[in-house]
Parts: C-alpha cells; structure tokens; sequence
C-alpha cells in the first residue's frame, strides 16, 4: 500500500513538472546531451533507465546525444554491441573513438569519443583535403570544421549525472550550450530528474556567449 501511494504522489509530481514545462513562454530543448561513464552502465538495471531516458526525451527534443566516458578503450568493443541492441523509440547510431563520419540519426550515442579526439581529427582530415589539393587553406571557417565533426550539431541542454564537473565530449559543439548538473548518479536518475533539468533549462535565459 504504502509503495503504491508513493507511486502515485511521484506520478503526480511528474504529471506537474510537465504540465509547468508546458506552460513556459520558452520551448523546451530541442537537442538534448547527456554524459554518462561506463561505470554506470554497469550498475543493474543501468540499460533499462537509458532506454526510459530516450522515451523521455524524444517527447521534447527531436536530436538525443549520448557520451559514455571510458577510462579503458579495450572495453568499447562490448559497450558498443550492448548499446547496438538497445530499444528505442528513434533509430540510435553508435559511434566509437574511430568513427569519423558524422552520425544522422535521431538518437546518437559516442563512446569513449573525446571532443579532443573529435576535433583534432576534424582537422586532420581538413590537412589532408589541403595537402591534396582539394580544399584551399582559405576555404577553412567554422563551418569547414564542424562538417567534420562526429556530431556536428549543437546541444541546446547537456545533463552530467553523479558531479559537477564537465567531460572531454563535444567541447566545440557545447560552448553555448546550457548545462544542467545533477548529484544523482545514473542509477537512480528518474524521469522527474529529466523533467527538473527541462523545466530548468526552460527557466533560464540564454545568452549564446554574450
């Protein structure tokens, strides 16, 4: 009874998150990032709340992001198959340090990809079209670079679970991005943790760098 009435108060709660989101002169975020480790994917039940998160979030956005930080590359492999095989509400591409073709699905998920790694081969791949004669050193801008971006397109709200403290992922995309950090590790991150960052997100005025 008493897990039934809790039940019930947090589905109220959720139910008036939504609704105050709703009612906000500011659109919800339409590219959602979140960062996560590969240590919380090896916390039970830890695939099962990602999967929750992507029905989640495709309600508001129309782009998802995921980065899973790895401290041991030998493991990318396996995370990389376990994520392949995921449920999801959209098509999910998964990219590993290696892949350097941008992703065009809905919902993207980087693994072990550093924007470091990202961008350095950006513009490694930019050296080599100059050396060939095939890009004129001029012709290199901005937009040049973030074509040969694994993720070229720029989040609008990036979630950290666990701390307060940002992760080497999509460190040119994110520089007006909003960030929203939350003390709750990914075990326990609810769909009214996500509501509590939309709801946030939407509260804030955005400046874009001024």
């Amino acid at each position: 009874m008493r897990a039934a009435m809790i039940a019930a108060v947090v589905g109220l709660y959720e139910r008036y998150l939504a609704l105050r989101i709703r009612r906000y002169d500011a659109a919800p975020p339409d590219h959602v990032a979140l960062v996560i480790t590969e240590r919380d994917l090896l916390e039970q039940g830890a695939y099962d709340t990602l999967t929750d998160f992507f029905e989640w979030a495709v309600d508001y956005a129309s782009l998802v992001t995921v980065y899973v930080s790895v401290l041991d590359l030998e493991a990318v492999p396996a995370l990389r198959r376990e994520l392949e095989t995921i449920d999801a509400p959209r098509e999910v591409a998964v990219r590993g340090p290696d892949d350097r073709m941008p992703a065009d699905a809905p919902i993207q998920i980087g693994i072990g990809l550093g924007g470091k790694h990202e961008f350095t081969s950006a513009v490694q791949t930019l050296a080599e079209s100059v050396d060939a004669g095939e890009l004129e050193l001029d012709a290199i801008d901005d937009e040049a670079v973030e074509r040969h971006l694994v993720f070229p397109a720029e989040p609008d709200l990036v979630i950290k679970t666990g701390a307060e403290r940002l992760s080497d992922f999509m460190i040119w995309q994110s520089v007006y991005s909003e960030l929203y950090f939350t003390d709750v590790n990914w075990r326990d991150f609810r769909k009214r943790d996500f509501l509590r960052a939309v709801k946030e997100y939407c509260n804030r005025s955005r400046r874009f760098g001024q």
